[in-house]
C-alpha cells in the first residue's frame, strides 16, 4: 500500500483544510480521508453511549470497532448520515479532548491507514504528515490566524442554523490550539518536510492552486 500516493493536509481547526482536501481529491479523482471527522464520529458515538472523555479503555474499544465511511461528501456511521450531527462545537470540543488519549489514537491509527487505496489519497487532519502517513509524497500544513479561523467557523455554523458567538468561538479555537499543540502524543505541528501555507489572506482557490503546483512539481499531476 505504500506505493499508493498520498497528499496530507494538516492544520488547526478552521484553517480550511477540509474544503481544500475535497477540492484537491476531486481534481485527481482520489480517495478522501477526513481524520478529524473520524474523531468527531467517535466523540458523538461515545457521548451518545454515555462514555466519559476520560474513559480511555472504553474509548479505545469503541475506536477499534468504529464503522465510518465517507461517501459523496457525507460522513456515515453504521450506514447512517451523521454529517451535520458531528459538526457542532460540543462534539468538536469532546473530540479534541479524546484525541489527546494515546489509546484512542492507537485504536484509530490503522482505521485511518485503511483509507489508503488506489489511485491515491488526500488526507486531512492534524497528524497525517507526521504520524499516520509519514511517507506521503506531499505534505501540506495549512494555517490561518485564530481570528480568521473563528470568523470562518462562525459563518459556517450560522449558515447551518446554529446559534453561536464569535468571541466564544475565538476563545474555543485558541483553547483547542493549545490542547492540540501541547499534547504529548502526536502534537499538532508541521512535518519537517511540509509545505507551510498561511491562508489568512488567501482564497480557497489560491490555496488549491498552490497545492496543485506543489503536486505537479513532485510528479503527482493527473
Amino acid at each position: 500500500m505504500s506505493q499508493v500516493p498520498v497528499i496530507t493536509i494538516d492544520g488547526p481547526s478552521g484553517s480550511g483544510k477540509g474544503t481544500v482536501t475535497a477540492l484537491v481529491a476531486a481534481h485527481f479523482g482520489w480517495q478522501v480521508l477526513d481524520s478529524g471527522a473520524i474523531y468527531r464520529v467517535l466523540a458523538l458515538a461515545a457521548e451518545q453511549s454515555g462514555i466519559a472523555p476520560t474513559n480511555e479503555a472504553a474509548l479505545r474499544t469503541m475506536a477499534l470497532q468504529l464503522q465510518v465511511q465517507f461517501v459523496d461528501g457525507k460522513t456515515l456511521l453504521n450506514g447512517a448520515d451523521i454529517s451535520r450531527a458531528i459538526r457542532n462545537e460540543t462534539v468538536g470540543a469532546y473530540a479534541s479532548q479524546i484525541a489527546a488519549l494515546p489509546g484512542v489514537r492507537e485504536g484509530l491509527l490503522q482505521r485511518q491507514r485503511d483509507f489508503r487505496l488506489a489511485p491515491g489519497l488526500v488526507a486531512d487532519g492534524r497528524d497525517m504528515g507526521t504520524v499516520v502517513f509519514a511517507d506521503a509524497q506531499l505534505k501540506v500544513f495549512l494555517t490561518a490566524s485564530a481570528e480568521e479561523r473563528a470568523r470562518r467557523r462562525y459563518l459556517q455554523l450560522k449558515n447551518a442554523g446554529h446559534s453561536v458567538s464569535l468571541p466564544d468561538l475565538v476563545e474555543e479555537i485558541r483553547a483547542r490550539d493549545e490542547r492540540d499543540t501541547g499534547r504529548e502524543v502526536a502534537p499538532l505541528k508541521p512535518a519537517d518536510d511540509a509545505v507551510v501555507l498561511d491562508s489568512t489572506t488567501l482564497t480557497i482557490e489560491q490555496v488549491v492552486e498552490r497545492i496543485l503546483a506543489e503536486a505537479t512539481a513532485r510528479g503527482l499531476a493527473g
